[in-house]
């Protein structure tokens, strides 16, 4: 490489780091605003931002006391229709899991002192 696509790459790398420096400053502003706490993710940041948003706007317009059930049936009806199945939904303000999960489908995160496990598994068809 000549001097001037060493500095061209050197000024990508730089703009690169910039923007994803912006992106989790933006990513930690709206968690801090919804109160979310991130407990373990291996999810694109849009989706876990869906899931956020989601979340947030169904506690809030829940009356009274937290349904865990209709929370979690909410949430996994969402993201089974804007991203396909099968996507699981566990909420609740104490439990235990170890689940498989598909590649970038995993999101485990709190929102005020309730606790929401949200995954996807691949759906294979049955060879009869």
């Amino acid at each position: 490489m000549d001097g001037a696509e060493l500095e061209l790459e050197r000024r990508s790398k730089f703009l690169s780091s910039l923007i994803q420096k912006k992106k989790a400053i933006e990513q930690q502003e709206q968690t801090e605003c919804l109160n979310v706490k991130v407990r373990a993710s291996d999810m694109p940041l849009a989706l876990q931002n869906k899931a956020f948003k989601c979340a947030r706007d169904l506690l809030d317009y829940m009356p009274g006391k937290l349904d865990s059930k209709r929370l979690a049936l909410a949430l996994k009806k969402e993201f089974d229709s804007t991203y396909g199945p099968a996507w699981h939904c566990i909420v609740g303000t104490s439990f235990g899991s170890y689940v498989t999960h598909s590649l970038g489908g995993f999101l485990y995160f709190s929102i005020d002192k309730v606790y929401i496990l949200l995954f996807k598994t691949a759906v294979e068809p049955l060879d009869h």
